[in-house]
């Protein structure tokens, strides 16, 4: 009666199951997966939001496949203030990321194709993959004191059915982006295997470590990209649901792509338009909010790294985002850190094999914590580590 594609596993795993059962026993929790920025005490400003979502003109409904112009001319302002001039008519507004990457899994793969994608990374692929009837392939980041994409080892990874490589930078959950050195080896497998690249950067408007010298794939003109965004970190308001895809790279890619990404977003029409008034008010918005997420950012980063010092366990570098990884002693199973992490200090990470790492034990562990909060929480880690 049912699809195979929308059958999963259901069965809960030992750290699931022991929150479960803290949570029922009352028992407090310090959550270091935290990752939503609604509920970490930033101060949003309210009024001026709650204002941008009751513009009346949301009374009146105007359809168009790629979204109202004057929210794709605001996400275009979005890239000119970035220093990347974007033409709004290459901008499609989207429900979400998420379904960002459905309209692209469609427009560039028939059912039984595969996509490329990083690993480690964010679980959330192989389920959008497997919902068009595609499969994922992973190549490896690897780390040698920084992450980095070794095209080699991409290269092997690309079959036959291969229909797009996705990057993720920052990455989520490592933090790594696209170095400015990596980019022509990108690009040379994308021109051989006549692959476009899908470019997740949610995550762009977080740096970290300024020094790295990154890529924006959007400054070229030579190879097919799109690259994905939206309020949901841009703006840290993961409620208001609007992404955007931005069609990048040469002339004649760049029409079909938008020709037949028209069709697929003309058959959905899913972004409201109380969300589409709201968003060039919102995008003003950003700096007042990020201003506080870069504080906190650094703030826990700076505590993790002193907690940590002389630790066996210890944190690699973030370049980016809203997280960071902790390399543990090799003493216990993952699952064995983080349940017993929970159960006997009541701290909460999640494992590294939720992301795919290769090796470990790893957890990763969200920046977004009241600083006290994460601190506290870290201790308790470290102390962990120690016995």
């Amino acid at each position: 009666m049912f699809s195979r594609r929308s059958l999963y596993p259901l069965g809960k795993n030992p750290l699931t199951l022991a929150l479960e059962k803290r949570r029922s026993a009352g028992a407090p929790v310090l959550d270091l997966t935290e990752s939503n920025p609604t509920r970490v005490g930033l101060a949003y400003p309210e009024q001026e939001i709650l204002a941008a979502l009751s513009d009346p003109r949301l009374l009146v409904y105007e359809p168009h496949p790629f979204g109202l112009e004057t929210a794709r001319q605001a996400v275009a302002e979005y890239y000119r203030e970035r220093g990347t001039p974007v033409d709004a008519s290459h901008i499609i507004l989207t429900a979400s990321t998420s379904e960002a990457y459905s309209f692209l899994l469609k427009l560039l793969a028939d059912p039984g194709a595969q996509a490329l994608v990083p690993q480690p990374s964010y679980p959330l692929f192989d389920f959008l993959a497997r919902l068009e009837g595609l499969t994922t392939v992973q190549y490896p980041l690897l780390f040698d004191g920084l992450w980095r994409i070794d095209p080699d080892r991409l290269r092997s990874a690309l079959t036959p059915a291969s229909r797009a490589l996705i990057v993720v930078s920052p990455n989520n959950p490592t933090g790594s982006q696209i170095k400015k050195d990596e980019w022509p080896g990108l690009a040379r497998i994308c021109s051989d295997r006549r692959i476009p690249l899908i470019c997740d950067e949610v995550f762009h408007d977080y740096t970290v470590d300024r020094t790295v010298d990154i890529f924006d794939p959007l400054s070229q003109d030579e190879t097919p990209v799109l690259v994905l965004n939206g309020l949901s970190k841009t703006v840290a308001l993961p409620q208001v649901k609007l992404g955007w895809i931005v069609v990048g790279g040469p002339e004649p890619f760049r029409r079909q792509a938008l020709e037949r990404l028209e069709i697929v977003a003309d058959t959905y029409l899913s972004v409201s338009t109380q969300v589409q008034r709201a968003a060039p008010r919102l995008l003003k918005l950003r700096s007042e909010i990020q201003t506080q997420i870069h504080a906190r950012l650094q703030a826990n980063l700076a505590s993790l790294e002193k907690i940590l010092a002389g630790s066996p366990a210890g944190a690699l570098p973030v370049e980016g985002g809203w997280y960071a990884v902790i390399r543990l002693p090799g003493t216990r199973s993952e699952d064995e850190w983080v349940v017993e992490l929970l159960e006997k200090y009541g701290v909460l990470a999640h494992p590294g094999y939720f992301y795919d790492f290769e090796s470990g034990p790893f957890v990763v562990v969200s920046l977004l914590p009241a600083p006290e909060a994460f601190a506290q929480a870290i201790s308790a880690l470290h102390q962990f580590a120690l016995r």
